[in-house]
């Protein structure tokens, strides 16, 4: 079901085992992860992966006070106004990094769009349409999933992509 790769035996994340139960098949890539520096040039210069297909997910409030996961490029910048926008909502805001893990049950730096502990909307920027396939972090500091952008949609419960992006 599930590959992985050379390097050595990557456990299962809550990511990996959502995407294992609806039959997804990915990839990993693990890399020496930094906790002074958990953005995308991190894991994109530790990788040596394609940037254009290197993928961060950022976690959302509403005006209503719900939440909203947002999966962009890594070396691009969240247009929060075309978020709130494309979900119908008054306004969105980024969450305070303390909010995360016990919002999400992952880590700044390893939060994934799969296997949260809560089910929140996704919301995928239209740049996955330029890409065969989606590297997104895969639950834990350290290690990114990659799937298809067909998978990804499928696994999100997604039928399209928003220009998001500034």
């Amino acid at each position: 079901m599930s590959k992985k790769n050379k390097r050595s035996k990557v456990s299962k994340t809550n990511a990996m085992r959502f995407l294992d139960n609806l039959g997804i098949s990915y990839d990993t890539h693990q890399y020496e992860f930094d906790p002074d520096n958990v953005g995308a040039e991190s894991v994109i210069a530790e990788t040596g992966l394609d940037p254009n297909n290197v993928f961060k997910t950022l976690v959302l409030r509403t005006s209503d006070d719900s939440y909203l996961v947002c999966v962009i490029p890594g070396l691009s910048t969240l247009d929060l106004k075309k978020v709130a926008q494309v979900t119908g909502h008054k306004s969105v805001h980024m969450i305070h990094v303390k909010e995360l893990e016990p919002l999400t049950g992952y880590k700044r730096g390893g939060c994934s769009p799969f296997g949260l502990k809560h089910s929140f909307p996704i919301v995928l920027s239209s740049q996955a349409k330029n890409v065969d396939s989606l590297i997104v972090s895969g639950g834990k500091r350290g290690v990114q999933i990659e799937l298809s952008v067909s998978d990804f949609l499928k696994s999100a419960n997604l039928e399209e992509v928003n220009n998001i992006t500034q």
